[in-house]
């Protein structure tokens, strides 16, 4: 979904996709679900307040991709979500909430020994992450928020579809799957608009605008350096989806991802015949000390690209996740290609320099 013009200069969050995206169009106002009337034997009510106030029960809504949990307290909704996935680290509010998913892969093997293990399990047609059918059934949610975008993300999209449909509660299953970022900002919209949101949702969309129109401004002018951004590095993966915009925002030239695809597994000599001036090391759902092991244990094969530079990054706070910070995301990388035009970095994350 393309999202408004940025700042008047006619430049689109999205403009990869103009042909089958609309244009920002105004909200409806929030509406409030009004309580059935009360029981002839039920206490009564001051009429004037009841006349003046619309009275309802909060949303009970389960998260189960980090990205919405991200959204859900950005948009205010905090106090609504009753369960989260044993990823969601951020906010940190969200860490004391009930966890309804585990991997059935160990977080501590090697980047090798985890590609492998993803493999086996989808070719096998078996599922990466579990449910706990149980204890979200307990909570009784109103909506669940879930994705079908990336199988080694989340729980499976029909998994959760078919544990709803047995639910006393029978909520809602929203999935959000974009793959770029003017995907991202509609999905603002939708789940804002969901769940009575929808004024929040609209200043969130229009500051992420401005945020994006400041970075194209301030690196329009510049020479725009050719970037290899890597998701996983053994083996190599290009990313997509919405990071080569990202880097095209920020003022540099993807020399290995493509708009909107999906992200792909590749050589190293690919990689080096892309003739890369910058690598950035994004391993997905890495954190930035963590992305800088993965990146010193393939010192050689990243020195034998010939880059310039090479960074490691935090990419499980500012790539990995479709949701609030990918804006950071696109701060930081302007930062990483052009440091004089853009010397701040979000909340002073800093990448590693290896090179």
């Amino acid at each position: 979904m393309v999202v408004g013009l940025l700042g008047g200069d006619g430049h689109a969050i999205d403009e990869g996709d103009r042909s089958t995206e609309v244009l920002e169009t105004p909200l409806a106002l929030d509406r409030l679900p009004l309580t059935p009337p009360l029981a002839s034997d039920e206490p009564p009510f001051d009429l004037v307040v009841t006349q003046q106030c619309h009275i309802f029960s909060p949303m009970r809504i389960a998260s189960l991709i980090p990205s919405a949990t991200e959204l859900l307290f950005e948009l205010g909704l905090g106090d609504q979500v009753i369960g989260v996935t044993h990823e969601c680290d951020y906010p940190p509010a969200a860490l004391g909430l009930p966890q309804l998913t585990r991997s059935v892969i160990d977080g501590g093997l090697a980047a090798a020994a985890i590609d492998s293990a993803v493999r086996e399990l989808t070719l096998a047609g078996e599922a990466i992450y579990e449910l706990d059918e149980e204890e979200l059934a307990g909570l009784e949610p109103d909506l669940i928020v879930t994705q079908a975008l990336c199988g080694v993300c989340a729980v499976a999209f029909e998994d959760v579809v078919a544990v709803a449909e047995t639910m006393r509660s029978r909520p809602q299953v929203i999935s959000l799957d974009p793959r770029t970022l003017g995907e991202v900002l509609g999905d603002v919209r939708t789940l804002a608009e969901a769940t009575n949101r929808a004024d929040a949702g609209l200043a969130l969309v229009q500051d992420a605008a401005w945020r994006v129109d400041r970075v194209r401004h301030s690196v329009r002018t510049c020479a725009r350096p050719r970037v290899a951004a890597l998701e996983w590095l053994d083996p190599p993966f290009a990313a997509g989806h919405w990071t080569p915009q990202l880097i095209d925002y920020a003022g540099g030239e993807d020399a290995l991802g493509m708009p909107g695809e999906h992200s792909r597994q590749c050589s190293w000599e690919e990689i080096a015949a892309a003739a890369p001036e910058i690598v950035v090391v994004m391993p997905c759902g890495y954190d930035t000390p963590r992305a800088r092991e993965e990146a010193l244990a393939q010192r050689e094969r990243l020195a034998g690209l010939g880059a310039a530079d090479i960074v490691a990054v935090d990419a499980s706070a500012y790539f990995s996740r479709p949701g609030p910070r990918l804006i950071d995301g696109l701060e930081l990388l302007a930062h990483i290609l052009h440091p004089d035009r853009f010397p701040d970095t979000p909340g002073g994350s800093i990448p590693v320099v290896l090179r």
